[in-house]
């Protein structure tokens, strides 16, 4: 498979002020695999060291930081030589070594000749009590489950994915039927790594339905093994809630789905935790398009998306007569797939605020309303055939955005008041082309 962060993790090492990389992102959105990928195309060597996996090592850091003891015994473990201009060194799951995180301080001010990166849960990494982060010393990169355009290489089609990277319009319209098609496809299957990878194996929509369904155990699995006891039947409530909140027109959080007389303040802490882990995407409603954004945020309005529309589809039970029948699955349950769809592409890649907007009697209102390079970009999310919005269209005229988009089911067109985005067009780097 081929992952667009393989990019940046190679002007990590190319960068002079590099610092040991963590690797954030939800579990089972391939960290092991791109990591020891960038090991075996970047590097003469890797050293990778799974601390879950071997518990003699868990106290490696226990008593001391001492950076050449750390070295030396890593030397023995691996059975490699360690060279610090042409090796790797990898420390997965470091959540379970006693003191890993914080020794990746030390390799910074002590260490800082040898390539260190670590990968971990943030189930397990920096939510728990008692573990020293170490704040300005370390570099982040942050991995979510693969893009559309990730998906269509996967699947070997790295001609429809290179098009789509260089937005070369003209061409893309010619494929249109085929991409639209694809992206019926990723609607169901979504971005997980193993989920990608069996369907490009065996085209077996049963077998990757299962997997998907696995995952899904995991996560609930995790939240008893990670979270604080006390609000762990809160936080599998919030997760459950998802696919209902998501079903609704309006699909601001209502915590009166989870239940009956359910108040904000019993279940912030369990939301935060949810999204602090990267399984929840959180957007909040803005009140006015001005910069800075965050400025203008109403932090007791805001919608929550899982991380993957695969998942979403896996949790509401989508079946697979939806992408056999037309385009519905892009109007299932009222476009949430849709929706969940572009919040999660708009996620990968670079940092930018994400929010959306209503008036003072949520009459009207804009899926997404984005901070990208300083500019504020409206977003509006069409599921359907019928392109009317007037909300859309009065936002327009009210605020005056030098750029505004529209995505949709129709082939690229600029207008003089703003650009129809093809969904499957909704790539990070195109938002400002």
């Amino acid at each position: 498979m081929k992952r667009d962060k393989l990019e940046e993790l190679i002007s990590w090492k190319q960068s002079k002020f590099r610092k040991p990389l963590i690797v954030c992102g939800a579990r089972q959105t391939g960290k092991t695999w791109l990591l020891k990928e960038f090991g075996e195309s970047a590097f003469k060597k890797t050293v990778y060291v799974n601390f879950e996996e071997s518990p003699n090592l868990q106290s490696l850091f226990k008593n001391d930081f001492d950076i050449q003891r750390i070295i030396t015994t890593l030397q023995i473990h691996s059975q490699k030589i360690i060279t610090p201009d042409d090796t790797l060194i990898i420390f997965d799951e470091i959540q379970s070594a006693e003191k890993g995180i914080t020794s990746l301080k030390y390799f910074n001010e002590n260490g800082s000749q040898y390539f260190i990166v670590a990968a971990g849960s943030l189930l397990g990494m920096g939510l728990h009590k008692n573990i020293s982060f170490p704040v300005g010393k370390v570099d982040f990169l942050d991995l979510r489950p693969m893009s559309f355009t990730e998906f269509l290489s996967a699947i070997k089609e790295d001609g429809l994915a290179e098009i789509i990277i260089k937005g070369d319009w003209e061409v893309i319209s010619i494929f249109h039927n085929k991409l639209t098609e694809y992206l019926r496809y990723y609607f169901y299957l979504g971005g997980m790594p193993e989920v990608v990878r069996l369907f490009s194996e065996t085209r077996d929509w049963d077998l990757v339905r299962k997997t998907q369904l696995q995952i899904l155990n995991s996560y609930e699995g995790d939240f008893s093994k990670h979270a604080p006891s006390e609000i762990v039947p809160r936080i599998r409530m919030v997760w459950q809630s998802i696919p209902a909140q998501l079903a609704k027109e309006n699909k601001k959080f209502i915590f009166g789905v989870i239940r009956e007389g359910a108040r904000a303040k019993d279940f912030e802490l369990a939301i935060q935790w949810l999204v602090d882990c990267g399984l929840l995407l959180k957007s909040y409603r803005i009140s006015k398009p001005n910069l800075p954004l965050i400025a203008y945020q109403d932090l007791s309005v805001f919608k929550l998306f899982l991380n993957d529309v695969g998942l979403l589809g896996a949790m509401a039970g989508l079946n697979i007569r939806t992408i056999i029948e037309g385009d519905a699955v892009f109007t299932e349950f009222k476009g949430a797939l849709t929706e969940q769809y572009v919040m999660q592409q708009l996620c990968i890649g670079k940092e930018r605020y994400i929010g959306y907007w209503t008036n003072e009697r949520s009459t009207s209102e804009v899926d997404f309303v984005i901070q990208d390079e300083g500019e504020v970009i409206p977003i509006e999310v069409k599921s359907e055939m019928n392109l009317r919005s007037k909300s859309f269209r009065l936002f327009c005229e009210k605020f005056k955005p030098d750029l505004a988009i529209r995505t949709s089911l129709t082939p690229y067109k600029k207008e003089n008041w703003m650009i129809n985005l093809p969904l499957y067009g909704i790539y990070y780097k195109h938002i400002l082309k």
